[in-house]
């Protein structure tokens, strides 16, 4: 079934009477038939409309029939309308041959046949009609390729993120079987070595000093689990939204100098020590539980990858944020890598085997952003890395007055 689309015919004479003859002849509910007396007027309707026939008169005064279909032919917008010439004169071949080359496609000589008017008009409107309806479904079938190569865009970008998403799963699945198993090696040795000492009756094996030792490196392999184990948790109540908060009002440098000591014995262990810049008491309104596993997880790395040399910790004031950095003198970070180490299972250097399973700047930024803070690093290869950590140190309420205050 053809397109409901209305066909706009054009007819050109010089003679009002041909005008309403021909538009009487031709008329229909489907049609729209434009009139113009002269080639000039004819010119400004073909820029206006779309036409699916024009029929010329071929002889008018001014510009004539031929030249204004040459240029039609030489204008893009309607070098594609069919023309019919209707003209008085003869049927002699070389006025025929002149109106073909000028780009007519047929002949209507006057007096005019009404059936053949008609026939061939219908002809023409009905051909308009169909182009009109490949043209649509040439369009449709134009968006649908687009929406194709959006899908297949779509689906190409879906795949890579499962490819990765797999890789992550893998990468997290092997990291978590290595991390786990060597604290569960440690108390399988031990629980097993002291199965033979009670098989053997050696007691001594069991005499204060020795046991306060085993009860030590129990509870450090447990405390390893522990940790592996509230990490994977931390990671799974961020990606759910279900990182709650608990903030309290606290002395920031107070918190930070308590864990400095806590460190104390580790950073003695490595044949280093941590040096700290206390300020003024620093009072804010945050998660004290939170921001001390921050703390504790930039002091760890320092250690970590600082290569024994001291490790330096200050706690200021700029602006309204409340800062702590830790800086060291170790291995450093390259440039490419400064933002790939707060990502899922990254390592602060890949290049240095460490335990853990590359959670801790993730969660740690997760934690920091929560709070309306950031973390920011500055380091170069050889030269170690500084962590700043940022909170702003108005409260919640304060922070509402501003929001409040900001929109009104």
């Amino acid at each position: 079934m053809l397109s409901p689309t209305i066909a706009k015919l054009l007819i050109v004479d010089d003679l009002p009477e041909n005008l309403l003859a021909l538009a009487a002849l031709i008329q229909g509910e489907d049609r729209e038939v434009h009139q113009a007396q002269s080639a000039e007027a004819a010119l400004s309707l073909l820029l206006e409309h779309e036409f699916a026939l024009a029929i010329l008169d071929v002889q008018m005064p001014g510009m004539n029939g031929f030249e204004l279909a040459e240029l039609m032919r030489g204008t893009e917008k309607t070098r594609n309308i069919p023309i019919v010439f209707v003209t008085a004169a003869g049927r002699e071949m070389n006025y025929a041959f002149k109106g073909y080359e000028s780009g007519a496609v047929d002949f209507l000589h006057k007096p005019l046949e009404t059936m053949a008017v008609k026939s061939k008009v219908s002809v023409f409107v009905d051909l308009f009609r169909q182009r009109k309806v490949l043209d649509r479904q040439l369009q449709a079938l134009e968006r649908s390729r687009q929406e194709q190569e959006l899908l297949l865009a779509q689906l190409q970008t879906a795949r890579g993120e499962l490819e990765h998403a797999v890789r992550m799963r893998d990468d997290f699945m092997s990291i978590v079987s290595h991390e786990v198993r060597t604290p569960l090696n440690g108390l399988i040795l031990e629980t097993q070595l002291r199965k033979l000492h009670l098989s053997r009756g050696n007691l001594e094996a069991f005499m204060p000093e020795k046991l306060q030792a085993m009860v030590e490196r129990d509870e450090r392999q447990i405390n390893s689990l522990i940790r592996l184990i509230e990490d994977m948790l931390d990671v799974s109540r961020i990606r759910t939204g279900k990182l709650s908060l608990r903030p309290k009002v606290f002395d920031l440098s107070q918190l930070v100098g308590g864990l400095v000591e806590n460190f104390t014995a580790q950073a003695a262990a490595l044949d280093t020590h941590i040096a700290i810049q206390r300020c003024e008491p620093l009072r804010g309104e945050w998660d004290e539980f939170r921001i001390e596993q921050v703390v504790a997880n930039l002091l760890s790395n320092a250690l970590r990858y600082g290569e024994r040399q001291p490790v330096h910790v200050r706690v200021f004031r700029q602006d309204d944020q409340a800062c702590v950095q830790v800086q060291d003198h170790g291995i450093g970070i390259c440039a490419a890598n400064q933002q790939r180490i707060f990502q899922q299972f990254e390592r602060v250097a890949t290049q240095q085997a460490s335990g853990g399973l590359g959670l801790g700047l993730y969660i740690s930024e997760q934690i920091v952003n929560a709070h309306g803070g950031r973390i920011l690093v500055e380091s170069e290869v050889g030269k170690g890395a500084t962590f700043t950590l940022q909170l702003p140190l108005a409260t919640r309420e304060q922070q509402n007055d501003q929001a409040r205050a900001t929109s009104a």
